[in-house]
């Protein structure tokens, strides 16, 4: 009887810890930015909100993106790459500004980077945005 017990307590730990990874790995959403990101987000849909720390020139190869460094409560920087040819330009952005978002994460050895913060006009990512000043930029 003692035997018949520890197998099927082992069995309810090993089913109750699949269950767990499986809700983890199934989730389509981190949750805002307190957690620390990396490679394990790529490709995952983030929300969040950061303080900017710096704001970069915009990058004309290709289409056309705002971009600027958010410092997110957990110290982890984050580049935005907002596409100002799909979606209005943040306006007047400043450093110490309050910013949310919502959009696709991608790792790198700098913090990562937060693009599709708008809507696609393919409909193949889910639409982003971007908060600042009690404005919505998507």
């Amino acid at each position: 009887m003692k035997k018949l017990l520890g197998v099927l307590l082992m069995v309810v730990v090993a089913f109750a810890g699949y269950q767990r990874l499986d809700t983890r790995v199934s989730a389509p959403e981190l949750p805002p930015s307190g957690l620390r990101l990396d490679a394990a987000a790529d490709d995952t849909q983030v929300h969040g909100s950061g303080i900017v720390t710096r704001i970069l020139p915009d990058d004309e190869q290709g289409s056309r993106h705002q971009r600027f460094i958010l410092r997110l409560p957990s110290g982890q920087t984050l580049l935005i790459a907002h596409n100002i040819d799909l979606a209005p330009r943040v306006s007047d952005l400043e450093v110490g500004d309050r910013v949310e978002y919502r959009g696709e994460y991608q790792s790198n050895p700098k913090g990562g980077v937060v693009h599709w913060t708008h809507r696609d006009p393919a409909g193949r990512h889910a639409a982003g945005w971007l908060r600042h000043d009690g404005q919505t930029f998507q």
